[in-house]
């Protein structure tokens, strides 16, 4: 994370971040990349990063695991993805069925 902030422009960690081919979208459609482009680029005083910590898929509990085992880890994603797009405030949402994922 530091490398990230301290090191790189936001234009520079877009560009790794397309570079590693990142994605979470169906079949690659939208790489986390171009979404990160995509934002940095649009008009707005106010930019959000979403951590949707919601899995579409019955059964699957990346979203989940990663919620409650590494927090942290979210929050410095978080934290590296509104630097490059210039967002100033996040939200995260947590499903009702993960009470260990909300922090409180």
């Amino acid at each position: 994370m530091l490398t990230a902030l301290n090191d790189m422009t936001p234009n520079g960690v877009i560009h790794q971040v397309r570079k590693a081919e990142l994605s979470r979208t169906w079949r690659r459609r939208l790489s986390t990349g171009l979404k990160w482009g995509t934002v940095a680029k649009a008009s707005g005083d106010v930019k959000y990063v979403i951590c949707n910590g919601d899995e579409g898929d019955p059964g699957a509990f990346m979203d989940r695991s990663v919620l409650e085992s590494d927090p942290q880890r979210v929050i410095e994603g978080m934290a590296i993805a509104a630097y490059a797009v210039g967002a100033s405030k996040g939200f995260v949402y947590v499903r009702a069925e993960y009470p260990l994922a909300v922090c409180g």
